[in-house]
């Protein structure tokens, strides 16, 4: 049952990252990276993390999934002229358990939670672990936002407003009270334990208010769209995505920040000077079940923000085969939420969409490794 919960949960963040492009880098099957380091051969505290990533790569025992966030894994093993190589990681924890990865791609709010505690699903390896910070290497990509369709907004500028300024609310709450946040979520029938519910709020509390730089974000500045992390994250897309459509290639090279994001509507929302919302009722589109990874969401339709702001909102988790930016441009849904790289990849292949607020002011990811003991 324990390594049951294990995978559900790790699958659970995994799985939500599906994007239409592909990797510059190449990835290999775990299951052919070869023997397992030996008891006692890991990494002592203090080493710098060129030396763990170098010893990592040489012995070829770096992963990630594949599945959209490896960009950032790219641009850290070109940071220190690395082959652009990494083993293809499962959706659990099990080969960084048994020694078939060196450095493995860890959430904050999720994995590596899952590797450090030993509640139900937890490996319970504690403070013998350490890891590398995409953010502190200067390579981190920016995560969660909130998007519509251009059309959309235009036509509808104060319930997108509306809609921004209450699911801020909502995340201003759930940040400051994230044991309440979680219990929210739960009751809106989590797929995780309640142990690490509590758990991932806590950390992605740290994600929507601090910014790559590790400075605080105000409570009262949170989706905001800061110019240089977002212009980072087009950067490393256009520098990593691949695309296979000739023209959506060239496009992604050619877009500008003006081209995927508007920040008049989270301004707009931020000053209260919003209308009469056009549409009342709205849906917006998660990328997965519900977990506290949207946790300001479930709380402002928990505690009537959305209805306060005039709005009538439904929640619609995602998972399987399910793509947010797909079901926002055929208009399934209103809005959804999505990582800015897919967003990215999106509109270069034309879909026309537009960042409105960006909830996650820094990159979750980072590498995790064992720690030899005294």
């Amino acid at each position: 049952m324990k390594k049951q919960m294990r995978a559900i949960a790790v699958f659970c963040a995994a799985v939500l990252m599906t994007v239409s492009a592909t990797a510059c880098g190449s990835s290999k099957d775990s299951s052919g990276s070869g023997g397992s380091a030996s008891k006692g051969s890991y990494f002592d505290k203090g080493t710098s993390s060129e030396d763990i990533i170098k010893a990592a790569s040489a012995a070829g025992k770096i992963g990630n999934w594949g599945i959209g966030n490896e960009y950032e894994l790219l641009a850290l093993l070109t940071k220190y002229d690395l082959p652009n190589e990494f083993v293809s990681q499962a959706f659990d924890m099990d080969s960084f358990d048994d020694d078939s990865l060196m450095l493995a791609s860890a959430m904050t709010y999720n994995e590596l939670g899952l590797v450090k505690n030993d509640y139900d699903g937890g490996y319970g390896y504690g403070d013998t672990v350490g890891t590398i910070d995409m953010n502190d290497e200067g390579v981190a990509m920016l995560e969660d936002n909130i998007f519509c369709t251009k059309a959309f907004a235009e036509k509808n500028p104060n319930t997108v407003a509306a809609f921004i300024s209450a699911s801020m609310k909502g995340w201003k709450y759930a940040c400051e009270n994230p044991d309440e946040a979680a219990e929210i979520v739960s009751n809106y029938g989590s797929s995780v334990s309640p142990e690490h519910q509590k758990y991932m709020a806590s950390e992605v509390a740290k994600l929507v208010t601090t910014d790559m730089s590790g400075n605080a974000v105000s409570l009262d500045d949170l989706g905001q769209m800061e110019e240089t992390a977002m212009q980072q994250t087009l950067d490393l897309a256009k520098q990593y995505i691949k695309l296979d459509d000739s023209a959506a290639a060239e496009k992604l090279g050619t877009l500008t920040l003006d081209d995927v994001r508007d920040t008049s509507y989270w301004e707009t929302a931020a000053s209260e000077s919003f209308g009469t919302p056009e549409k009342t009722d709205v849906t917006i589109q998660l990328k997965w079940l519900p977990q506290a990874q949207f946790m300001g969401y479930y709380v402002a339709l928990d505690k009537g923000y959305y209805n306060d702001a005039g709005l009538n909102v439904t929640i619609t988790p995602g998972g399987g085969d399910i793509s947010e930016t797909t079901a926002v441009y055929n208009g399934t849904v209103d809005f959804g939420v999505t990582w800015f790289c897919n967003l990215i990849s999106a509109d270069a292949a034309g879909m026309e969409l537009t960042e409105v607020a960006q909830v996650y002011q820094r990159s979750g990811l980072e590498l995790v490794y064992k720690l030899n003991q005294d």
